[in-house]
């Protein structure tokens, strides 16, 4: 028996599988934050749309966050 064992090789399947999760992830991230900035707009009734903007940069900033976690996160 070697000290290296032979690595499986990814099925296609699977890598698509995480990329389009990864992809639905960021999406849901993304509209929660632009939704709930819009909620709390319509709530304060505000002229302009600050929450909106605010909360969806912050929305992209985590959804980025989540995405490169999952990437540099070393693979099995």
């Amino acid at each position: 028996m070697s000290a290296n064992p032979e690595k499986k090789p990814r099925k296609p399947l699977s890598a698509y599988a995480k990329y389009s999760a990864l992809g639905i992830q960021m999406a849901v991230i993304i509209g929660g934050g632009c939704y709930g900035g819009y909620k709390l707009d319509e709530y304060y009734k505000n002229n302009t749309p600050g929450f909106t903007i605010v909360l969806s940069l912050v929305s992209i900033g985590i959804a980025m966050y989540v995405v490169l976690k999952d990437f540099i996160k070393p693979q099995p």
